[in-house]
């Protein structure tokens, strides 16, 4: 096959070279006439990260590669006593303007971008003392970081690289001949590719670390193009975003959602490690929403919390209030509890049949107590800041190896800046994110019923109440009482459709310490979520005869049903609960139905031409209103 003249051949006159010295390289046809393994003879490098410089270096030197460097790269290398050239002294002139100018010089690009075996190219080569370059090696300034440092424009701008991405765009493009280094992780690649092949890569991989290149260049230029508009008070007119593969997922929410993965803002880690099992697509939002829930609420209040997720929203939330001996017999609470664990008790214990296979979220370091604790409840995973060892080895046996176990990082703040961004139907929607207005107790502090009595207790109810709903999904609202959610009424269109769904589940949360319910005569063998699962039927009710012929085999002794009257008896005891909505509330229903379920304290943003008469209906109600003024949707 002839190429652009002799090109082919001069490509097999250095196989046939290359035959003598080492065993046969593979050989394909490709439609560029370009072998696919070639011999890295030269290299470039200019690196800012240095990390395991020395080690590419020592490897390239026994492949016995020539090595052109400049600046500190060259010093480094020269004073681990390594063979370098200077690119200076390579290309005849020196580093010049403050280093701005390097290695923009026809010897360094001629080198990289020459197309091998092309006449016309190698003749210039010749002519002008030109020398072929194999391999780049180049990490750029580091502009993201300088910024992300508070450095002033000036310093900003001279980490601006011109060159670096010069030669990788150049080493890219001629990737049928060069290879292109630009990530520390790639080093490794390379060297083990060499070593398999003799000093050569091949083209697959050439072109892999090609793309990889131009994707780098790309973020680079993203970054700096962003910073600049932000500099004049400008949005980019373009505003590109990159990411980087994390790791591949089975498949989305369903498994028809195929492919599926997560990827990380470009430069930037993770805000999470997996230390156990493999995330899911729904077990990640989850992880992120309940982290976000949590780490909020232990800010506000100082205390140790906790939410139990499903769906990516709160089945339950609680911080670390102690229990009193009803509730340690209603939930079937261990002797002793550590903060923590009893935060996530709570938690769980608000919608425990909602809870059943949730994910687990903790504020504090897990402790070998809430590990013991989670071992005994049916679940996904869990998210927490850390986990002692111990606590750690429990979980990771957890579903035979198989519970999801991630480390949160609790300062992570992500490079992409205030803005989230979100892709649907061919349309990017971008919003600043609102997990930095933080919600504070003293946003409580706007009391706008007759009733001024707004107690600690209930103050910090408010609080986890509003935290809580700020990551369900709207409409919602939240009842509270003791420290942690009794209620979550999530995703209904209409508002007092969510105070009425959020109702029942105080119901039952609150018969579930009826003096009946606690005396239920299980037989040894009921599981615990059997027992869960059977208490709150007794409770609704409203079981069918086959359904009910079944559920009394759970027993010693058949209970009898509960009564009209130890519903309404035993509700009129519950005192002090605290309603949160996500946004103001449009009428007075809300309210006449929340009185229902003993709420004595009312946390809404307000704003509503409304608002007059919720309030009224408050003071009718002697309760205690607090207007914060932040509207809470989440979708």
């Amino acid at each position: 096959m002839r190429v652009r003249g002799m090109a082919c051949v001069g490509v097999l006159r250095v196989l046939r070279v290359a035959t003598r010295a080492w065993d046969p390289p593979r050989w394909r046809s490709l439609s560029s006439g370009f072998a696919d393994l070639v011999k890295i003879k030269r290299a470039l490098i200019s690196v800012s990260d240095k990390t395991d410089l020395l080690v590419l270096a020592a490897a390239l030197k026994e492949f016995g590669v020539q090595v052109l460097s400049t600046g500190g790269t060259a010093k480094t290398l020269k004073d681990a006593g390594l063979p370098v050239t200077d690119v200076s002294d390579y290309t005849g002139f020196p580093e010049m303007m403050d280093g701005r100018v390097k290695t923009l010089h026809p010897k360094v690009h001629g080198g990289l971008l020459s197309i091998r075996g092309n006449e016309e190219h190698e003749k210039a080569c010749a002519d002008h003392g030109i020398d072929k370059i194999d391999l780049l090696v180049v990490n750029l300034y580091p502009f993201q970081s300088t910024v992300a440092k508070g450095a002033d424009f000036d310093n900003c701008v001279e980490n601006v690289d011109i060159g670096g991405p010069a030669m990788i765009r150049g080493a890219s493009k001629n990737n049928n001949a060069v290879t292109v280094v630009t990530d520390v992780k790639q080093y490794a690649r390379v060297i083990e590719e060499m070593k398999a092949n003799n000093g050569c890569t091949s083209l697959k991989t050439r072109r892999s670390l090609a793309a990889a290149a131009f994707a780098h260049t790309a973020a680079y230029d993203a970054a700096i193009s962003t910073w600049f508009a932000a500099q004049n008070g400008e949005e980019p007119a373009v505003t590109t975003r990159a990411y980087e593969l994390a790791f591949p997922l089975k498949y989305g929410c369903n498994p028809h959602q195929v492919p599926a993965s997560i990827y990380s803002i470009h430069g930037a880690s993770l805000p999470f490690k997996v230390l156990n099992g493999k995330p899911g697509y729904i077990n990640l939002l989850d992880a992120l929403n309940s982290w976000a829930l949590v780490r909020e609420v232990r800010a506000a209040l100082g205390l140790a919390a906790a939410a139990s997720f499903k769906h990516v929203s709160p089945a339950g939330a609680a911080v670390a209030v102690p229990l009193s001996e009803v509730e340690k017999a209603a939930y079937e609470a261990p002797e002793s509890l550590s903060p923590s664990a009893l935060a996530y008790l709570r938690a769980r214990n608000a919608d425990p049949m909602c809870s059943f296979g949730d994910w687990a979220a903790l504020s504090d370091v897990v402790d070998e107590a809430t590990a013991n604790y989670l071992k005994t409840e049916v679940a996904d995973g869990i998210i927490a800041p850390g986990y002692t060892p111990g606590a750690l080895a429990i979980l990771a046996a957890k579903k035979s190896g198989g519970f999801i176990v991630l480390e949160a990082n609790p300062d992570y703040k992500s490079p992409a800046g205030e803005v989230d961004f979100r892709e649907i139907g061919g349309c990017v929607f971008a919003q600043r994110g609102h997990g930095d207005k933080a919600i504070t107790p003293d946003m409580m502090s706007k009391v706008t019923t007759k009733n001024k009595d707004l107690t600690e207790a209930a103050r910090r109810d408010m609080v986890l109440a509003s935290i809580a709903i700020k990551y369900t999904q709207s409409n919602s609202v939240g009842y509270a009482i003791n420290g942690m959610m009794i209620g979550v009424g999530a995703g209904q269109q209409s508002r007092v459709d969510c105070v009425k769904l959020a109702g029942r589940k105080v119901t039952t949360w609150w018969m579930r310490q009826h003096p009946k319910v606690l005396g239920l005569k299980f037989r040894p063998e009921v599981k615990r979520q059997a027992r869960v699962n059977a208490r709150v039927r007794y409770i609704e009710g409203d079981m069918t005869e086959i359904e009910r012929a079944e559920w009394v085999k759970q027993f010693e002794v058949v209970p009898e049903p509960l009564a009209p009257s130890d519903y309404t008896e035993h509700m009129a005891t519950l005192k002090g609960v605290t309603l949160s909505s996500d946004a103001f509330f449009p009428f007075r229903d809300s309210i006449d139905v929340a009185v229902k379920y003993g709420v004595q304290y009312v946390a809404q943003p307000g704003g509503s031409v409304q608002d007059a008469g919720v309030t009224e209906a408050c003071d009718q109600y002697s309760m205690v209103q607090s207007h914060h003024g932040m509207r809470l949707f989440h979708h």
